[in-house]
């Protein structure tokens, strides 16, 4: 009997959303950039300014060994946080990037920030390659957290007295913390800067990350720096009317159907006769999705024109607060 109850349940359910009258569209709504390149800027320069001299190496050793990295690792992993870079710009439109002959300058190697380099060199690079300005990675540093946690339980475990057990994590969440600056040698001003701790988990093998674990949370570290100069989206959701009663029903629900697959164009004409010729409640419904399409193709101000007229002539409620949604939209964007 219990079964039975929960059978009906489901399809009283079914039944009730697939009658209602009420439809959707998801849209993606543009964010501005994070961060803005300087004006008239088309050529980018990029150099590594994260490697250390031949004769730094030894601290540089010590340190690897200290937080859990491959010693030499970060030198290559460098190169692919330009790569990032290199790749994510390709979404900016009519901005190129150019990898100069002198593609690495020696810093300090580590998280420590170095100081600005020369004018006088930021200028040379940039004219040798004739760039508007210079992008520079200052510092490059990277560890496993999980490792480094569990080596801390384990020495831990012996400073109590205890005698620690083997125990290997299966996760291991790798870090690149990245410095970047934008020389603007026109005005000789830093242009941008910005440092950010990019993280990635990986699977261990045997306590350890896979050899590709760096390097693509490196070159994801690049990703998150050009990001920033590019538009994000986040998705909101159109309410619609998918049917109505009466005459012009199967037309209205034939411009719902164009409208699943994209085909707003067709859709829209549809719902103009109807907004024209159909009943009082028909044509309010009818303005209304008509308002969702334009929005859908991206003409905000004839979307906001059709939800004005949905409840201006025919009281329709949904298109009162889709105006509203219209107009706080326009004052965003203007």
């Amino acid at each position: 009997m219990l079964r039975k109850y929960f059978v009906c349940l489901i399809l009283f359910f079914l039944l009730f959303t697939g009658c209602s009258k009420h439809g959707y569209v998801n849209l993606n709504y543009p964010q501005a950039p994070l961060a803005y390149l300087p004006e008239n800027v088309q050529t980018i320069a990029i150099v590594n300014r994260s490697l250390t001299r031949e004769e730094d190496k030894r601290g540089k050793v010590l340190e690897s060994i200290a937080t859990g990295e491959v010693a030499g690792s970060d030198r290559l992993a460098s190169d692919e946080c330009l790569k990032g870079v290199m790749d994510g710009i390709e979404d900016l439109t009519g901005i190129q990037l150019i990898i100069p002959q002198q593609s690495r300058i020696y810093g300090t190697g580590t998280r420590e920030t170095p100081e600005l380099l020369d004018w006088d060199l930021v200028n040379e690079i940039c004219e040798a390659n004739q760039a508007d300005v210079l992008l520079v990675l200052e510092s490059f540093d990277s560890n496993s957290d999980l490792l480094l946690s569990t080596a801390a339980n384990q020495v831990n475990t012996i400073l109590s007295g205890e005698v620690p057990k083997p125990k290997l994590p299966g996760r291991i969440r790798m870090n690149v913390q990245s410095y970047w600056r934008m020389y603007d040698p026109q005005t000789q001003t830093i242009a941008d800067h910005f440092q950010y701790t990019s993280f990635m988990t990986f699977d261990a093998v045997n306590g350890v990350p896979p050899i590709t674990a760096l390097p693509e949370t490196a070159y994801m570290a690049g990703q998150d720096y050009i990001h920033r100069f590019l538009p994000t989206y986040y998705t909101v959701r159109r309410n619609m009317y998918k049917k109505t009663k009466g005459p012009g029903k199967r037309e209205f629900e034939a411009g719902f159907r164009r409208s699943e697959v994209a085909n707003w164009t067709e859709a829209i004409e549809i719902w103009k006769k109807l907004a024209e010729n159909g009943k009082r409640k028909t044509a309010g419904r009818a303005c209304l999705n008509i308002a969702v399409g334009y929005e859908v193709l991206g003409d905000t101000d004839q979307a906001l024109e059709w939800a004005q007229r949905s409840y201006q002539d025919y009281d329709d409620k949904l298109g009162r607060d889709y105006a509203k949604i219209l107009l706080r939209r326009k004052s965003l964007e203007n």
